[in-house]
């Protein structure tokens, strides 16, 4: 089916998901640190707004609250309490050194293209047409995983880990409708908790080897050894 024969409904996720999986991306060749907060937060307002609609078209009310505490905690409190680390940290102007960024952004293109390899046998199963976001999401939780990988600050890796947990939660809202109200509220608590946690695991580390590069800390160990 084309494009433009799908409903209102399903052409709006599907372009929902695609401006999600292009924040990733965005995330991915970010360099500085305060537009690579900027590019989350726009990131989980894009989530709460795919929930909200969610919500609206299939009747599905407690998706409003879910909606509600993405748009709190994902587009404005994580991402203030991050820019505000930074900005205490005097690393807001930074520029964090991407080595082999063409091949970065080339290995991320790999795992979209994987991502729908691997999520074949669902879209088989699945009826309903927005199953192709599902790939999406699978492809923004890997594009999480890289920026974790390939970044040595210790504040890009958590907007890394971070991002896998939007890529599960559009996942669940896309192909679901949405998990539990009680486990979200759990999963948004163990995320307010963790980004808490976080802050002041950088502030230790900062105190510590006078950096957040993590790379520092395998040299200590070797200096140790």
């Amino acid at each position: 089916m084309e494009f433009t024969q799908l409903s209102l409904y399903d052409q709006a996720i599907l372009l929902l998901a695609a401006i999600v999986l292009f924040t990733s991306f965005i995330m991915l060749a970010q360099p500085r640190i305060v537009p690579l907060i900027h590019a989350f937060a726009w990131q989980g307002v894009l989530l709460a707004v795919t929930t909200a609609l969610v919500a609206y078209v299939t009747d599905h009310p407690h998706l409003y609250i879910s909606a509600g505490l993405n748009l709190a905690l994902k587009a404005l409190l994580i991402p203030w309490m991050l820019h505000r680390l930074a900005v205490r940290l005097n690393i807001h102007r930074d520029m964090e050194a991407v080595r082999y960024p063409s091949l970065t952004l080339l290995a991320g293109a790999s795992l979209v293209v994987f991502s729908y390899y691997v999520a074949i046998p669902i879209v088989q199963l699945s009826a309903l047409v927005t199953r192709n976001a599902i790939a999406i999401s699978i492809a923004v939780i890997l594009l999480g995983m890289l920026l974790m990988i390939t970044r040595k600050k210790a504040i890009s890796q958590v907007i890394g880990f971070m991002s896998i947990e939007n890529g599960l939660f559009f996942a669940a809202v896309v192909s679901t409708f949405g998990m539990p109200m009680v486990v979200e509220l759990g999963v948004a608590f163990d995320v307010l908790v963790a980004a808490v946690l976080f802050g002041v695991f950088f502030f230790q580390m900062r105190e510590s080897i006078d950096s957040l590069d993590v790379d520092r800390l395998n040299r200590l160990r070797e200096v140790d050894e």
